[in-house]
C-alpha cells in the first residue's frame, strides 16, 4: 500500500474498541492504515502500539460490499490461522458501530503488528539498498511459510513487505490471500500487473474467481528480487500495460527475457528460473529458500545451543521433573536440566532437550522461532520455543518499557522464551534477568529476592516456567557467577 489519497478517512483521536487513531501510515485501493495506541490499560497481552486496518463498508454498492467484504474475510482467515515468523500478526478484529459516520460505520478493522515501514519505502530512498539480498532471504522465507501451510499470497510487492523495528521482514496485506485446494486456489480477479504472470494477466473466470498457483508467487519474488537487486524491473516498458504485453510476448517464445547487466551472478539462474514462462517450470518455494540463503550468503538454521550446565542446583532431579511439568512434555527427567533460582528454588529457565526426545504438534517436532533473533544479541519471545513477539538487545537495558530501547508487549505478556545469541568472545557473555527495573528487587529483602526472574548463559534457549514478567536485564561473565552479581545488586 501507499501513502494517500486515503480509501476512507479516520480522524485522529477516533477510538475503537481498545485503541485511539493516531497518524495514517498508508492507504490503498480498498483499505487504510493508521497507527494506533492502546488507551485501555486492562487489555492484557496487547502492545502499546499497533496498526489498524481499516477496510470501509459505509458508502458502497451491494456488488463492492460483497467484494469487500470477501477481501476482509480472506485476510482475517489467514491471520487467526498462521501464526509463522515471517506473517505479520494480527492482534484483534473489531467492527465499527457508528451510525453518526456512515463512511465509517461496518467497517472491519484488523489490529497488526505494527511494522515501521514498507520495502517500497526504502526502495524509494535506496533504489538498491545495501541489504537486499538479507531482505531477500527473509522475504523468500515468509513465501515458503505461506506455502508450506498451503496457501498463496496473491499480491507479492514491495508495498506488502513490511520492515520492522529489528530490521526483519514480515509478509503482509493479504487480502488476495486463498487457501489452495490440492494443487490451486481461487483468488480475486486482479492484482499489481507488474507483479502478475502472464498466465493471469487475461484469466478464465468464474463464480469462484480465478485459479491460482503457488508458482504465481515464484514469478513475483523473481520481478522483487530483480527490482531489489538492480533498481528495475525485468520486462521492458514505460507503463504497466507496456510491460504487461512485453510479458506475454515472453510467454509466447516471442521475445527472450533480457535481465539486467546489473543482476548479480548469484542471482542471475535463480530470477531467471522464478520468470520461466510456464507455472509448471517455475522452483518451488522450498528449493528456492535455499538457493536464495546461499546467494546472499546467510545461514538458514539457528546457531545451535550448547546445552550445558554452568553450575549445580541444590535439587537437579526435582528441578528436572518441575521444568519438565512446566513445558507442558512427556520428556523424562534426564532429558531436561534447569536453571533455578538459588535461593528458593523456583524454575524459572529450563533449556529445551534434543528435538527427537521433545515431540510437539502434530509433526512430531518442536517449532522453533529462535533463528529470527539477530547475532549477538538476546532476544526475548512472548510465546515459547522463540515464536510470537521478539525483543532483541545488543547490550543491557535496565527498564524495558521507558529506556531507550523498549519492548512495548511485555507491560501486558509474559516472557514465555529467551535466546542468548551472544558472541562467546564478549567479556559478558550471559544475560540475567530481572522482574523489576534497576537490576534490582522493589523491596531491601535480601533473603527473598523475589525480583529475580534467572539467567541464560551464551548460546543457549529456552522456555520460561511460570508467567514471570521482566523489565530489565544485565550482562554478566556466567551464570555461575549470578549469586554474587545479586548480592552486590540488592540494597539492604
Amino acid at each position: 500500500m501507499t501513502a494517500g489519497p486515503y480509501a476512507v478517512t479516520v480522524p485522529k483521536g477516533y477510538r475503537i474498541g481498545a485503541w485511539e487513531v493516531r497518524e495514517p501510515l498508508a492507504s490503498g485501493a480498498f483499505a487504510t492504515v493508521h497507527h494506533a495506541v492502546r488507551c485501555a490499560t486492562d487489555e492484557h497481552g496487547l502492545p502499546r502500539r499497533a496498526a489498524l486496518k481499516f477496510l470501509p463498508t459505509g458508502t458502497r454498492t451491494p456488488r463492492q460490499l460483497h467484494h469487500l467484504r470477501d477481501l476482509a474475510e480472506r485476510e482475517v482467515e489467514l491471520l487467526r490461522r498462521l501464526r509463522s515468523p515471517r506473517l505479520i500478526r494480527m492482534y484483534d478484529t473489531l467492527t465499527v458501530d457508528d451510525p453518526d459516520r456512515p463512511e465509517l460505520d461496518g467497517a472491519t478493522v484488523l489490529v497488526l503488528e505494527r511494522a515501521e515501514e514498507s520495502l517500497d519505502a526504502v526502495l524509494d530512498r535506496s533504489p538498491v539498498p545495501e541489504a537486499a539480498p538479507a531482505l531477500l532471504a527473509q522475504i523468500c522465507e515468509g513465501l515458503h511459510q505461506l506455502h508450506h501451510a498451503g496457501w498463496v499470497h496473491g499480491d507479492l510487492k514491495p508495498a506488502n513487505v513490511l520492515l520492522m523495528a529489528d530490521g526483519s521482514v514480515r509478509l503482509g496485506d493479504f487480502n488476495m490471500a486463498a487457501e489452495l485446494e490440492g494443487t490451486h486456489a481461487y483468488a480475486p480477479a486482479f492484482g499489481t500487473p507488474d507483479y502478475t504472470p502472464p498466465e493471469l494477466l487475461w484469466p478464465e473466470i468464474d463464480e469462484r474467481g480465478t485459479r491460482v498457483r503457488p508458482s504465481a508467487d515464484i514469478w513475483a519474488f523473481g520481478v522483487l528480487a530483480h527490482l531489489t537487486l538492480t533498481g528495475a524491473l525485468p520486462l521492458p516498458g514505460g507503463t504497466p500495460e507496456a510491460r504487461a504485453d512485453a510479458a506475454m510476448r515472453y510467454a509466447g517464445g516471442r521475445e527472450e527475457l533480457r535481465l539486467s547487466p546489473e543482476l548479480p551472478d548469484a542471482w542471475r539462474e535463480i530470477v531467471r528460473d522464478c520468470l520461466a514462462p510456464e507455472g509448471a517450470d517455475r522452483v518451488t518455494a522450498k528449493a528456492l529458500l535455499r538457493r536464495v540463503e546461499q546467494a546472499a550468503g546467510v545461514s538458514g538454521s539457528p546457531r545451535l545451543p550448547r546445552l550445558r550446565p554452568r553450575f549445580r542446583h541444590r535439587h537437579p532431579v526435582l528441578t528436572a521433573v518441575l521444568t519438565a511439568a512446566a513445558l507442558g512434555t512427556t520428556v523424562t527427567a534426564v532429558d531436561v536440566h534447569g536453571h533455578v533460582t538459588a535461593q528458593d528454588g523456583t524454575p524459572v529457565y529450563a533449556a529445551l532437550p534434543k528435538e527427537h526426545a521433545f515431540p510437539t504438534g502434530p509433526t512430531g517436532k518442536v517449532v522453533y522461532g529462535y533463528h529470527h533473533c539477530p547475532e549477538d544479541s538476546i532476544c526475548f519471545f512472548s510465546e515459547h520455543n522463540g515464536n510470537g513477539l521478539m525483543c532483541a538487545w545488543h547490550g543491557d537495558d535496565a527498564d524495558w518499557l521507558s529506556g531507550e530501547t523498549t519492548c512495548d508487549w511485555a507491560a501486558g505478556a509474559p516472557v514465555r522464551s529467551v535466546f542468548n545469541n551472544l558472541d562467546d568472545d564478549r567479556p559478558d557473555p550471559a544475560v540475567a534477568y530481572f522482574r523489576n527495573t534497576g537490576f534490582r528487587p522493589a523491596d531491601a529483602d535480601r533473603r527473598r529476592t523475589a525480583q529475580r526472574t534467572g539467567c541464560t548463559p551464551v548460546n543457549s534457549m529456552g522456555n520460561l516456567a511460570g508467567t514471570y514478567a521482566p523489565r530489565s536485564h544485565k550482562l554478566i561473565d556466567s551464570c555461575s557467577s549470578f549469586t554474587a552479581v545479586l548480592d552486590y545488586l540488592t540494597p539492604w
